[in-house]
């Protein structure tokens, strides 16, 4: 393991170098993966010299006869041999994008689409909390204030350590959700359970996803909303078809159609980056299959329960009576479980003899 570090440490600092390099920043693109893959080796580098000064200082330690001093390193030891292990467990390419999130109301009519309101609520509150900032791309709202269908775009700012990007952290967010709660539009107060579909997308970049004009139909149509509102006189919501694959994006929601072919063409690319990534890697996609893109029930990943204030992942088995909290953007314990139960499938297909 350690000798591995030693070639990471030559790749680190030939990007320390090359980010020296004014001709890097010129290409913006080239400049942020050149950034992203420094942090992440950062990391590493940081846990590996520690662990070298503590290997040091135990030595040390010992010739000076310091009892104290040599066992408090070597219990360090082994805790940053464990956390350099962690580090070098190879990460899922997309790990450094922002996301595209798109939220679905499934059964349960308009009780569904609020609960749809509340998950882009609860993600935008999450991603508040993390100094990223959230921008809805298309919308089609109900009268009482729901979604039938929303994406937005979640991005952070600057470059995130390794982790803790937006697609490292809410790719595990994929899949049915389940409510249980009295519906706002429940008279007799009986509990109802229903469905929204979550779908987390890497943004793809203009280098990640080359898309041909050729192969787009674009089409134009005028806007709505609910009870009159949004209601365009002009054609400007944009529906792009991409023929190959038989993608369809449509956005509606800004004021003139150059704007809503932009914001379908961000979509449009995360779908196509979403697509060849499954194609390319299908033997290893536990991860990517987990994101349901039908609303069924049946294959729920997390039931919201509100009488017991209770929130269920069925995947880790992670369970808090935190539902309140969570709703209000408080995810990070559930999606620490959902991590931690992703590395630690990943340290067990490294180890000798794993198929």
């Amino acid at each position: 393991m350690f000798e591995a570090v030693e070639s990471l440490v030559e790749e680190h600092a030939m990007l320390e170098e090359r980010m020296g390099d004014p001709a890097l920043h010129a290409d913006q693109a080239a400049s942020k993966r050149v950034g992203q893959r420094y942090a992440e080796l950062s990391a590493i580098i940081r846990t590996y010299r520690e662990w070298q000064q503590t290997v040091d200082d135990l030595e040390a330690a010992r010739e000076l006869g310091l009892a104290e001093e040599a066992e408090d390193a070597e219990r360090r030891i082994p805790v940053l041999a464990e956390r350099l292990q962690r580090q070098l467990v190879p990460r899922d390419p997309a790990d450094a994008k922002d996301v595209i999130l798109e939220v679905k109301g499934g059964e349960g009519g308009e009780e569904s689409a609020l609960f749809a309101a509340d998950l882009l609520r609860m993600y935008t509150r999450f991603a508040e909390s993390r100094g990223w900032s959230v921008e809805v791309l298309d919308a089609t709202s109900t009268a009482l204030g729901g979604f039938k269908s929303v994406t937005a775009a979640v991005k952070a700012k600057g470059t995130p350590e390794p982790g803790e990007a937006p697609y490292a952290l809410l790719k595990f967010e994929g899949g049915v959700h389940r409510v249980q709660r009295v519906p706002v539009t429940e008279s007799q107060g009986r509990i109802h359970t229903s469905a929204a579909g979550v779908l987390v997308l890497p943004e793809a970049e203009d280098v990640d996803v080359q898309v041909n004009d050729a192969d787009l139909r674009i089409d134009v149509f005028r806007s709505s909303g609910p009870g009159g509102q949004s209601v365009n006189t002009t054609d400007s919501a944009v529906r792009i078809t991409h023929v190959p694959t038989g993608i369809v994006v449509s956005c509606q929601n800004e004021k003139s159609q150059l704007q809503n072919k932009e914001q379908a063409m961000r979509i449009l690319r995360s779908r196509l980056l979403d697509a060849a990534r499954a194609a390319a890697d299908a033997e290893a996609s536990d991860a990517r299959r987990s994101q349901v893109r039908t609303v069924d029930r049946s294959e729920r990943v997390r039931t919201y329960n509100f009488p017991e204030n209770r929130i269920s992942d069925h995947r880790t088995g992670f369970k808090a009576h935190t539902l309140d909290a969570v709703i209000d953007g408080a995810l990070d314990d559930v999606i620490a479980s959902l991590v931690e139960a992703d590395l630690a499938e990943r340290l067990a297909a490294l180890e000798p003899g794993s198929s």
